[in-house]
């Protein structure tokens, strides 16, 4: 019994043994701030096996852990600027845009200084201050600098944070930040002081702390979030305040983010000022102008940044690089050194002519200039505040040459030479070919695939024949001549013919510097009917037609005796006859009388709107209904009479029985004329009011009246409007014919002729809708050489 008691209380020694050693556990844990002891010596299987060592705290649960802890650390409360304003809450993170507070943020209104506006009012231009567009477009936020590297002369303070691995006889990976007392504490390890430490020094200082519990152990060290430090920017600032910026930032990217000057600030002596001494004093001219860096520091917490007033201004204008107004930093700068500012002088600047606008408030005109040299003497004169410095361009005239223009190869400015004549400028006839006409030799065939192929169409390229070149004017060109000493132009004109088949005569004028010949064209100025090229075109019934080069004061006749006469099936009476200078008078007329029948169809129209008012019984909506109808029938009207084309027709006013060509008028020929002499046609065309619109065969000895006997006339037909488009041009109506009682019934219709009749005016139809208010059709046919044709694009 005693023995079974014994061993029971064995046993509960020993379970209670058990609870208090797991209990120790989590403890002891604790006490090693997350060390993971993988102690094999605790298995009884292995008693004698070595301890395996893992410091870790860089889980992914316990990593973002610590990144809110440090977000949260480093959350902290900045003051507005001057004291006056509430406090800002602004989370810092390295990398991050700073922050500024309170009246910081307020964007000031864009304005100019007061030496600006003077500029403006003296040369009339609006001149920027210089370097104030490195600040305009300055982001809101940074893109973070997490992946950047740190600089090994990097100083780590508190706030830093370290990512600290190893490997060898234990494993190491461990998040580290340094305290407030610039140390870490690794877990085993114990403290280690790293503020006032080089970040190129990290790896050697934990590294020899690790080997002094652990040998074999290698270790690697990087940087994760950097501390934030607080800076001030005072004086003439854009947006004064404080700012919480990286540990990183430079002065340079603290102005960036801050807007930089103001426009009464400085940027040539920003200060940046730590402990009450200034540590450096950055010139931006030298970054922005040459990307000098050299007096850029990095920053401290706590560093205040001054932007003191401009000392003075002073502008750039006229032939600069960079027009702008400047800051002067002290009274030694110099002409000089605003020019290196403004990137020099462009080629097309006169250093022999620069002008400076000084002022003196002593004096009682304060405003003087002067005049000199941009020599190095010049260069090197001071600047004072408030000078406009304003460099000319040289004059483009050239001291030694002289010009070629007009109907040439091209145009040229060659140099001169002394004894240079004409035929120097223009050694052969060859350099008077335009490059209009070589154009047009050109495209005169087009390379197919396979063939070769006219670049022309059917009816085009006949009238295109012997248009290859510009004629040239041989008979005058001129040579402008300046003279210097009253500035005046002097005209010489010489015969362009004889220097070429007379060298040696006086119209080979002898050049001076600066002359300009110019060569005519035979269109630039006309020349005499004799001395033109004529090429006039022959088509239709004569035995060759084509087209023929005629001599000055050759006749139709001599055309068709070129032609070989006229065939048997040849229409004297349809001899159609078309010129170019005519067919262009003839539109500016069309054009005129358009207008002249749109101010008549408007007046028409007031005249209708003020009866149909003046009726109490009108509708007023039925009223503007019609008016609008009015209206968009008289657009109508004007677009389908501005579609005719004049064809440039003179009509011959021959006899309609006549059958000798030899009675054709003497008329001589221009160039570009055309003659068509059509066969005989066999129809007679009605229009208009009839009850078929036809065209007839024509018969012998009949009379307008039997056509319309044929086509039959409606119950609207005016019959005695009437009129008759003949197959020569000419119009005949009742008022240009000899008939009795004014009736053209009676008249005889040729072959080709055109019968119209229109409709009664007090019938509103389309035919009378579109003739009343003129009855001057005929007239305008006859005037303008429009056929039949005419009628139906009116009509339709």
């Amino acid at each position: 019994m005693s023995k079974f008691l014994l061993r029971a209380v064995t046993l509960a020694i020993g379970a209670v043994s058990t609870i208090a050693s797991a209990q120790e556990s989590p403890a002891r844990a604790d006490e090693m701030f997350g060390q993971e002891l993988n102690n094999t010596a605790a298995s009884a299987a292995t008693p004698t096996a070595p301890r395996r060592v893992s410091i870790t705290n860089a889980t992914p649960a316990t990593a973002s852990a610590a990144d809110a802890s440090a977000a949260a650390a480093q959350s902290r409360q900045t003051s507005g600027f001057a004291g006056a304003l509430p406090a800002r809450n602004a989370q810092v993170r390295a990398g991050q845009a700073p922050v500024a507070t309170g009246a910081a943020f307020v964007e000031q209104a864009e304005f100019q200084t007061e030496f600006q506006k003077f500029i403006f009012d003296s040369v009339g231009q609006d001149l920027p201050i210089f370097g104030a567009n490195f600040f305009a477009n300055a982001p809101s936020t940074f893109a973070p600098i997490l992946n950047s590297p740190v600089p090994s002369e990097y100083v780590l303070g508190p706030g830093d944070e370290l990512l600290i691995r190893g490997w060898g006889t234990i494993d190491i990976d461990f998040r580290a930040t340094i305290d407030r007392n610039g140390t870490i504490t690794i877990p085993t390890i114990g403290s280690v002081v790293l503020a006032g430490a080089k970040a190129g020094d990290a790896d050697d200082i934990i590294r020899n702390a690790v080997a002094k519990l652990y040998k074999g152990v290698t270790i690697s060290v990087n940087f994760g979030q950097l501390r934030a430090i607080t800076v001030y920017v005072v004086g003439q600032a854009s947006r004064p305040g404080t700012y919480t910026v990286s540990s990183l930032s430079t002065l340079v990217t603290a102005l960036f983010a801050s807007g930089g000057p103001n426009a009464n600030g400085s940027m040539r002596r920003v200060q940046v000022k730590r402990a009450g001494r200034v540590v450096t004093e950055l010139d931006l001219y030298a970054f922005i102008a040459k990307g000098d860096k050299s007096a850029d520091v990095k920053l401290q917490d706590g560093d205040s940044i001054y932007i003191p007033a401009a000392a003075g201004y002073v502008a750039l204008v006229g032939k600069v690089n960079s027009p702008a107004v400047y800051e002067l930093k002290t009274g030694s700068d110099t002409i000089e050194s605003m020019l290196d500012f403004a990137g020099g002088m462009p080629v097309v600047a006169d250093p022999r002519r620069a002008f400076l606008e000084r002022i003196d408030p002593n004096k009682n005109r304060p405003r003087s200039v002067e005049q000199f040299a941009l020599d190095t003497a010049s260069l090197k004169r001071p600047l004072k505040d408030g000078d406009v410095l304003n460099i000319t361009s040289i004059t483009p005239e050239f001291s030694n040459a002289v010009i070629l223009r007009g109907n040439v190869d091209q145009p040229v400015r060659a140099p001169f030479k002394p004894g240079m004549r004409v035929s120097d400028l223009i050694p052969s006839r060859d350099y008077l070919i335009t490059r209009a006409s070589v154009k047009r030799q050109n495209q005169v065939i087009a390379i197919g695939h396979d063939e070769q192929v006219t670049n022309e169409h059917a009816d085009t390229i006949a009238a295109r024949v012997g248009d290859l070149l510009d004629e040239v004017n041989w008979d005058y060109a001129v040579v402008e001549r300046i003279n210097r000493r009253d500035i005046s132009v002097t005209l010489v004109p010489f015969n362009l013919g004889n220097v070429f088949a007379n060298p040696g005569s006086a119209d080979n004028v002898e050049l001076q510097p600066g002359d300009t010949v110019t060569i005519f064209s035979q269109q630039d100025v006309a020349v005499p009917m004799d001395k033109r090229r004529v090429l006039v075109r022959v088509e239709g019934e004569v035995k060759v037609p084509g087209v023929y080069q005629m001599s000055a004061g050759e006749t139709l006749q001599s055309l068709l005796a070129k032609a070989g006469g006229p065939t048997a099936n040849a229409y004297l009476f349809g001899t159609a006859f078309h010129r170019e200078t005519v067919r262009k008078e003839q539109e500016i007329n069309l054009e005129k009388a358009a207008r002249r029948l749109e101010a008549q169809l408007n007046r028409e129209q007031s005249l209708s709107v003020a009866n149909q008012q003046a009726l109490a019984s009108v509708n007023p909506q039925v009223l503007a209904a019609q008016q609008q109808a009015q209206a968009e029938l008289a657009r109508q009207k004007i677009a389908r009479f501005r579609q005719l084309k004049p064809t440039g027709r003179i009509a011959f006013n021959l006899d309609p029985k006549e059958r000798s060509f030899a009675r054709l008028p003497q008329l001589k020929l221009e160039n570009g004329d055309r003659l068509v002499v059509p066969a005989m046609p066999a129809f007679v065309h009605v229009f208009g009011a009839v009850n078929v619109e036809s065209s007839s065969l024509w018969r012998p000895n009949t009379r307008v009246k039997d056509y319309l006997n044929v086509a039959g006339v409606t119950l609207d037909a005016d019959v005695d409007q009437a009129f008759v488009i003949r197959a020569d041009g000419s119009v005949v109506s009742r008022d240009t014919g000899s008939w009795l009682f004014g009736s053209i019934g009676g008249m005889e219709v040729m072959p080709g002729d055109s019968v119209v009749v229109p409709e009664k005016f007090d019938r509103e139809t389309k035919w009378t809708k579109f003739l009343k208010g003129t009855r001057e059709w005929a007239q305008i046919f006859a005037n303008f050489g429009l056929g039949a044709a005419a009628i139906k694009t009116l009509k339709e």
